[in-house]
This record gives structure tokens, sequence and C-alpha cells, in this order.
């Protein structure tokens, strides 16, 4: 907790910045669980910092991984953690299924595999972006899900039940773009951004039953403003203002900063949109990137009132910013890294620039400070671990199964909980995977018999897998299916909207099955036998 301004030296600072993280903690409506929380998007703070001493500086997919879970479908959502549970989003690649995933953090099992919405007409997006690209937020008993204009649902952590869905929070993400911004919780509400084309306004949820609060239009005149100018993908941070606290929201064209009603106080114009890095505060300055294509770091000063563009502003950098990447604050030194792997250190007071250096591999999630080591995760699914310093310090560098690495990390403890593409590891020292926990593929491509009653009968169909993970069944030949590896168990997803599982039962396979509208995790409709077809 004594991260969330930096390291600093003096006793009386550590204990206001000790003060603040209480203040904001209980602002967010949350409580901490034994030393910290991984609750919303970069940690308890939302700036990255964990109270961690163990983390792993090394691991691969043989060293140092717990476990390893299959997670179907994609989805960039960062995990995020409470108690024992792990949750994240994942959405079918056209986006016409949008889903909650639950994993027991200790085991790597599927607790919950809940489908939340339908989406009859999705705007298209493009490979970079996914449906499920917001992170969730959960507290305890709920975790509350967004998906950007296509829902906002808060589920029972015990049951998965739905206890409230908004489908109203519409707006114009942008043909090719997609949803991103993150909710949060402050004061005890759901709070996030709904910036497109066409709305722009922060809106505040009572977490309890999903009604509206407050509501505040950006106060901008887009009048005159492309509308491709008007949208932004990001999301508020709670920072100080006096013996208070106020909410910092960067939007398109101008940042800006609200009490906890949703009035106003004052806001930054800028020239920049579909800004998507969370700020981070400290040294009385806020650091928030105001542009996509051209992007930038300006540092704020958070005291004013009203339209402060021309008097608050105290530094800007426009070179080699990252479009993505949330900065990192440590101590002094405000720490970057751009889409293109050029990693830069600056001076947070003063912006003036203390190294600049590339890295490999492209970068979309955020950094995590523990310990004095910085780990920077490229999309190669490539863990660069660096000391904070005035030079570039390189520890080590590590590297996981040549998957997609867009979603930034959590932590649990002393483990790192890791998403990629298709897999979601626990990453731990002196972690053994357990054998067992990672079925090949190989066990179950090929055709199966199901509900064979006897080894000369004929089975009541023929289920098949293919090694592409595509599927199909001879009694629905106009069904397509996607299945995929969970827990040691083939779980396949059907057009028609039935689930299967296919499950080793000691020496022996069975086939359970779902009904349309259910979940892996509802009761089966009706389970069979599953044997490997001899034809």
């Amino acid at each position: 907790m004594k991260h969330i301004l930096g390291n600093f030296g003096s006793s009386s600072v550590f204990r206001w910045s000790l003060s603040i993280v209480l203040t904001l903690t209980m602002l967010s409506g949350t409580t901490l669980v034994a030393e910290e929380s991984w609750w919303q998007f970069r940690g308890p703070n939302g700036n990255g910092h964990t109270t961690a001493t163990n983390l792993p500086l090394e691991w691969d997919e043989s060293r140092n991984v717990a476990w390893k879970t299959a997670i179907h479908d994609r989805g960039w959502s960062s995990p995020i953690i409470w108690g024992n549970q792990v949750w994240l989003t994942t959405a079918t690649r056209d986006g016409h299924r949008l889903f909650a995933v639950c994993v027991d953090k200790d085991t790597g099992q599927m607790v919950h595999d809940l489908h939340v919405f339908d989406v009859e007409n999705p705007m298209r997006i493009s490979d970079e972006n996914t449906y499920a690209t917001p992170t969730p937020v959960i507290e305890e008993g709920r975790v509350f899900i967004h998906f950007g204009t296509y829902g906002t649902a808060c589920l029972d952590t015990a049951t998965g039940r739905r206890l409230w869905t908004r489908r109203d929070l519409n707006c114009d993400h942008e043909a090719g773009a997609g949803p991103a911004s993150s909710p949060t919780l402050i004061d005890g509400n759901v709070v996030v951004h709904v910036d497109g084309r066409d709305v722009q306004y922060i809106i505040a949820l009572d977490r309890a039953t999903g009604e509206t609060v407050w509501k505040t239009p950006r106060s901008i005149d887009f009048t005159d403003i492309p509308v491709h100018h008007r949208k932004a993908f990001c999301m508020p941070l709670v920072i100080p203002r006096g013996d208070g606290t106020q909410v910092v929201s960067p939007g398109g064209r101008a940042v800006y900063s609200y009490d906890l009603t949703g009035r106003e106080l004052w806001r930054i114009q800028h020239r920049g949109f579909s800004v998507a890095p969370r700020p981070v505060f400290g040294h009385n300055l806020v650091f928030a990137t105001i542009d996509r294509d051209h992007p930038e770091l300006w540092a704020i000063r958070p005291d004013g009132n009203g339209d402060v563009t021309d008097t608050h502003v105290a530094w800007k950098e426009s070179k080699s910013m990252p479009q993505r990447c949330s900065p990192l604050l440590v101590g002094d030194l405000l720490f970057l890294v751009n889409r293109d792997g050029i990693a830069t250190c600056l001076e947070a007071k003063t912006g003036k620039l203390v190294w600049k250096e590339r890295l490999r591999g492209r970068y979309s999630a955020s950094p995590i400070y523990a310990q004095n080591y910085i780990y920077l995760f490229n999309e190669d699914a490539t863990t660069t671990v660096i000391r904070p310093g005035r030079k570039l310090d390189v520890v080590t560098t590590n590297a996981l199964a040549n998957q997609q690495l867009c979603a930034t990390p959590a932590v649990d403890g002393n483990a790192f909980i890791i998403r990629t593409e298709n897999s979601l590891y626990r990453i731990e020292n002196g972690a053994t995977k357990p054998s067992g926990t990672e079925t090949t593929k190989s066990t179950f491509v090929g055709d199966w018999d199901i509900g064979k009653s006897n080894p000369s009968g004929r089975p009541a169909f023929v289920m098949t897998l293919n090694a592409d993970f595509t599927a199909r069944k001879s009694h629905v030949p106009g069904a397509t299916g996607k299945w995929q590896l969970v827990n040691g168990e083939a779980r396949v997803v059907w057009s028609d909207g039935w689930r299967d599982i296919i499950r080793a039962e000691g020496d022996h396979f069975r086939k359970i099955a779902f009904r349309p509208g259910t979940n892996f995790d509802s009761d089966p409709a009706n389970m069979d036998t599953a044997e490997r077809s001899s034809k």
C-alpha cells in the first residue's frame, strides 16, 4: 500500500500515503482481503503497484507454472481476484455471445462459465480488439461485468446468478474499434465511461440495483469536432483533492475531474481521441495520455476549477509515448513503453528524459511494479524484468508459449495470474504443474460414439472433434461446433445452442449435455456413454 505515490523515505509522507490508500479503499466500497485484492484493472490502487515481496523472476511453460487453464473464445479483459476466485470475460469472435468465466485461483479449475448476453447485431471490430476487452470489477459477493454498449451485469460470485443487468448504456464505438472502457467502484457505485461517437458521458450505477445514481455529460462543445474524435476508451481514477477526493476521467478532447456526485470540478482540453491508458497520480500531478494516433503524456496539476487548460499543465512529452500501456510511477521516475517496444524513463516532476531504449516485441499490457522490479509484458507472452533506475537494467526475460498477450496480468499473493489468447496461468516460485492438469488435444481429436449400448450396437450419434477445434454431430448435420480443453475435458459449444462435455471418468469417458440457454455449470439435460469410434 505504501506505493500509491511511489517510494518515499519520509515517514510522514508514508503515513499520509497510507491514509490516502485507506480513504480510496473506503471510497471504492470494497474491503481489503488479507494483504490486498486485485479487484480492478491495475490492482488495488489502479496504478500497477503490488505489495508482493516474492513474485517469480523466472518462468516458462515448464518452470514455476502452478496451473494452466484453457479459456474459450476470445477476450483482452484482465483477470481480477477476490477470495479464491479469478474472474474474466470472453466472447465469441463474431461478438454474438458474451461470457463471464470464474476460475479457482489455487487449482485452476473452472468454477463458472456463464453465458451472460446475446448480441443480435454486433458492430464489426478488427482483430486488434475483442468484444470482451473491458476488465470487470469485483467486491465481496458481487462481480460487475461490462461489455461496453453490449451490456453490463452484476453477478453473484457464489452462484453465478444475474443480480441485475443494464443494456441501455449504448454508444457508437465505431466500426473497426469496439468496446474497451473498464468500470471501477467509487463511493459504493459502479462508475464507467460511455464515450462514443454519438454520446459522451460518465455514469455511476448503484452497485446493489444497477439504477443510475448520477450521470454527467461531457461538457465541451463537440459540434465542430469530427465524430471519430469524440470517442475514448479510458477509465476513471480516484485521487486526493485537498482534504477530500476527486475522480479524474480522461475522454475524447479533454481530461475532466468530478466530485463524488458527478459535478465537474475542472477540465483540460486537448486535441486527442481514442484515449486508452489509465492515468496515474503522484507528486501532486496527474500523468495522463491524451491521444492515440500521436500520443502525448501530460502532467496536470489537479487543484484547479473550471477550464484550466492554459494554467494547470506542468509539462508535456510527445516522443515515443504509449498508445495502450498505462504509465508506471516509481518514486521520482515514470516508466512507459509504447506499442513498438520503445521504453522511456522520465523525471516525474519535470518530464526530463532519463533514458530511452527499445525492447523486443510489441506491447499492450500495462507494467507491474513489485519489490524493486518492473515487469513488462509483450504481445508474444514474453516478460522483461527490469530494475527501476536512471539507466535500463534488465534482470531477466521469460517466455510462455507463443500466444498473444494483451491483457494486463493480476497479482495474487506472490503469484502472477497471466492471461494469454487461449490460456490462463498461475505463475509462482517453486510451483510444479500437477500431473494431468493439462490434457493434450490429441486425447479428444477424432470420432466419438455417443450412447453405444453394447460393443456390437449402434451409437445414438457420432460426435467428431477436429484438430482445428471445430466439431460436428451426425444427428444434427446442420449444427457446427467449437471445442476446447478445459481442465482436462473437452467442452463443445454448438451453433444450435446446446453444449456438450466429454469427460474422462477412470478408464471410460462420458458425454454430458446442457440445453440451450444454460451453461457448463448448469444442471445437465442428459448424460451418456462416450467412446472412441472403431470405424
